[in-house]
């Protein structure tokens, strides 16, 4: 198969959503979509009504009827609920989660990917973060019933997600160690798909890709992961969303921003010489970059922020807008900021005249964990394990061990996320979630996709620029 030089990166809460990588497969290049809460993803958008009908349309596909059913009755709305009326709660994953919970979240993988493969010939492939653990499992089998095509993991060191997808592939059980603060005994989710689906069904296996920051990382990850790893993304700290943090002591520049240095450099030639397919990703959005990387040896370049922005990308409309017309008038910025997101790493986030977009109403959001997909698992006094997440209510997080210094600044990325694509909860307060928006330092490339008459572009407009002789 030849080699795609084009990855659609895997943006944030759907906005790599079906659609998006529906479009960029039938141009020949790897449509990916965003695999993180897509359990609360159709879980609202059947609650919004389905007004199109493409859920109910990918659920009646789901090879077991029961569950699709399962899950249509208890959240599908007719009609759409009431703008004013919350989204049911989907139930947090535990190291031991509802039994029902994982029927929607097979099922919500299920239907992404048979959406974005849907009615095409071209490759798909769903992202995931190494950091959101206790839905893994689960997550691919989903993605794996609708046949995709490459499994992408990052934010973290994914050595065991291989192996895993060798044995569901099998229809084996699998197991993923979760990383647990306080050490002590070992704890693993488990996902058995026999138990699950009543029988043994053999699944392709999609090629795994690793995103990493280092070739250390990636020579580390070649001598220790429990199965075969296909390639690599080499994402640079320019990308959007989270990034690795600089090697060595943080300092911030004026900005306070962090400051990435000559260590954080990655040396392609090494990565080059693993002998696995890469593409690099961070600031790669234009046709000059794409030849020199492959200049370097890589394949191609993983692009997200150029595509985020596209009429197909799961961004809300009204925001989508909004960025755009910031962009055409010099008003828009990207932010490094350290503290925002509750995992301690850097993420970027966009600023319209040095301000986040619903910054005002954020400032009173009263601090809460009710997704809970960032929280980290830890070990209490006792042996026990419990749940705490830093952006949580201040008093809550320190009663449960957690340092208090480690909650300044801190921003529920969970409920922002799905508030960038159209599905912010509103609390029982009255309180509407509000969005957070990331992207990365190329962003002002974008403007150029912006002809004199348009105030959109699309998928095929990303394609046609990078493909671009230069």
């Amino acid at each position: 198969m030849k080699e795609l030089e084009i990855i659609q990166g895997g943006m944030g809460v759907a906005v790599s959503n079906w659609r998006l990588a529906n479009s960029v497969a039938r141009l020949g290049q790897l449509g990916v979509v965003s695999g993180t809460a897509l359990e609360n993803v159709l879980a609202r958008r059947l609650q919004a009504g389905d007004p199109d009908g493409h859920m109910r349309r990918a659920l009646a596909q789901f090879p077991l009827a029961p569950m699709a059913e399962r899950v249509i009755d208890r959240y599908f709305l007719e009609g759409g609920k009431a703008v004013d009326a919350p989204f049911a709660i989907v139930p947090m994953f535990t190291i031991d989660p509802d039994p029902a919970l994982i029927e929607l979240t097979v099922v919500a993988n299920f239907v992404e990917v048979f959406l974005a493969r849907e009615g095409h010939t071209g490759k798909v492939g769903i992202n995931y973060l190494e950091k959101i653990q206790m839905p893994t499992l689960s997550s691919l089998y989903g993605a794996l019933l609708a046949g995709v095509d490459y499994v992408i993991v990052g934010a973290g060191i994914p050595r065991e997600i291989p192996g895993a997808l060798d044995r569901l592939a099998r229809g084996e059980a699998a197991e993923l160690k979760l990383h647990v603060e306080g050490g002590g005994e070992e704890v693993q989710m488990r996902f058995d798909p026999v138990a699950f689906a009543g029988e043994k069904r053999a699944l392709q296996r999609p090629r795994f890709l690793a995103i990493v920051s280092s070739s250390t990382l990636a020579q580390a990850l070649l001598k220790r992961a429990t199965g075969e790893i296909y390639g690599f993304v080499v994402e640079l700290p320019t990308a959007g969303g989270h990034n690795a943090p600089p090697r060595g002591k943080l300092q911030l520049n004026d900005r306070g921003e962090p400051v990435y240095g000559p260590r954080d450099e990655v040396d392609l030639a090494k990565i080059a010489a693993l002998g696995k397919p890469f593409w690099m990703a961070g600031s790669c959005g234009n046709p000059g970059r794409l030849r020199e990387v492959q200049e370097a040896g890589a394949v191609g370049v993983q692009v997200g922020t150029a595509f985020a922005f596209c009429e197909e990308s799961g961004v809300d409309g009204q925001l989508k807008s909004q960025v755009l017309r910031g962009l055409r008038d010099g008003e828009v910025e990207i932010f490094t900021d350290p503290a925002a997101s509750p995992t301690g790493f850097p993420f970027k986030v966009i600023e319209f005249e040095g301000k986040l977009p619903g910054v005002d109403a954020y400032a009173v959001r009263p601090r809460t964990c009710n997704l809970g997909y960032l929280r980290t698992i830890y070990r209490r006094d006792d042996g026990s394990v419990d749940y705490r997440c830093a952006a949580e209510s201040v008093a809550s997080y320190v009663k449960k061990g957690g340092d208090v210094t480690e909650t300044e600044g801190r921003k529920c990325l969970c409920n922002a996320l799905l508030a960038n694509v159209g599905l912010p909860q509103r609390r029982p307060s009255g309180y509407l979630e509000q969005p957070l928006l990331t992207a990365g330092d190329d962003l002002l490339q974008v403007a150029g996709f912006l002809e004199a008459d348009k105030d959109t572009y699309g998928a095929a407009d990303v394609v046609d620029y990078l493909l671009a002789k230069v």
